[in-house]
């Protein structure tokens, strides 16, 4: 990219998880930027993060803060992105959103590269990055929807506790030692730091992630669900999810069970599979070979592994899904976005 223009980059969240790995990748990739900007809260505001050789002081984000910003990327919570892109966009820059403010919005973009990098083009100032599991789920699905479509995906989540943040890495590390000393775990972030009831993440497994709704499915589940569909540009997918928090720091595992709507064979399958953008195959069940949570942490690729027919429906397979819930699941996806903006201008 070296010969493309120099664009002026706002990352808003900057000293957030997500919003750290933006940045490292920024500077891996190289990507073309005259001037960076770093924004947070005005409790991070000062924070100096090297860059490149340099330091780049941190400040906080206000509705000034994007007079001559070609691209803002958002992580630092909904309320925050719905507060401050709209003064972005009026401003000329594009938003690239990490929260799920405006993921169902019908006027912005849900944007996985693999699967609707066209939908890019479409925005209206801001495009939104789905949500951390949705976006590995249908990376690894979008080859066999283009080959054999889909009619239903029932899928369980194994989710690193990095999703909540800094905060949940260290609970769960402190309850392990606890729990191994003999003493009580005494949770006080998960499931939910809202909500009045905590359990206990070491060593344990805990089914919501995120607040419960009217019809029994979480947040979370909602929107693998609502996700889905609008990233597939298919409503007719019928898609269950059920999300499970577990022990693990970096790196969200799931279980899919997808029905196609034609006959498939199997090795054709994970040819597709192996052939697809950001997709590694990694299914040798003879010598215990299949994606790792540990083997996928730090990667920017999605793992899939545990390819094989269904016994009870002919036309569907299960599979094992990994990937890095910061990068393939956040920052890389939200880089990627931006890495597209800045060669088609």
């Amino acid at each position: 990219m070296s010969n493309q223009k120099l664009f002026n980059i706002a990352v808003v969240g900057a000293t957030g998880a997500v919003g750290e790995q933006i940045i490292r990748l920024l500077e891996q990739r190289n990507f073309p930027i005259k001037e960076l900007k770093l924004l947070s809260s005005a409790r991070s505001a000062g924070v100096k993060i090297p860059f490149k050789g340099q330091e780049v002081t941190v400040q906080e984000a206000t509705p000034d803060s994007f007079e001559g910003v070609d691209i803002a990327l958002f992580s630092a919570g909904g309320d925050v992105t719905k507060a401050l892109a709209p003064h972005a966009v009026n401003a000329g820059a594009i938003c690239i959103d990490n929260t799920s403010a405006y993921r169902m919005d019908p006027d912005t973009p849900l944007v996985v590269p693999e699967v609707n990098v066209d939908k890019i083009n479409e925005h209206k100032g801001i495009i939104a990055n789905p949500n951390c599991s949705t976006i590995q789920m249908v990376a690894t699905l979008k080859p066999l929807y283009d080959r054999y479509g889909i009619s239903r995906i029932i899928v369980s989540t194994y989710q690193a506790v990095s999703g909540v943040g800094a905060k949940a890495i260290h609970e769960m590390l402190r309850q392990s030692k606890e729990v191994l000393a003999g003493n009580d775990a005494n949770p006080d972030i998960l499931p939910v730091g809202s909500l009045p009831v905590k359990h206990q993440i070491a060593f344990n497994a805990i089914p919501q992630i995120d607040k419960f709704l009217d019809n029994g499915f979480t947040n979370e589940e909602m929107k693998m669900i609502l996700e889905t569909k609008k990233i597939m540009g298919d409503e007719s997918i019928e898609v269950t999810a059920t999300c499970v928090r577990i022990p693990v720091v970096y790196g969200h595992s799931e279980s899919v069970y997808v029905e196609l709507k034609e006959d498939f064979d199997v090795e054709e399958v994970k040819t597709l599979l192996a052939d697809a953008p950001g997709i590694v195959l990694v299914d040798n069940p003879a010598e215990q070979q299949y994606p790792l949570a540990t083997d996928a942490a730090g990667k920017l690729e999605t793992f899939v592994g545990r390819v094989r027919r269904d016994l009870s429906n002919p036309k569907a397979l299960n599979m094992w899904i990994v990937s890095d819930n910061l990068l393939k699941g956040a920052a890389w996806n939200a880089v990627q976005i931006a890495e597209y903006i800045a060669i088609e201008q």
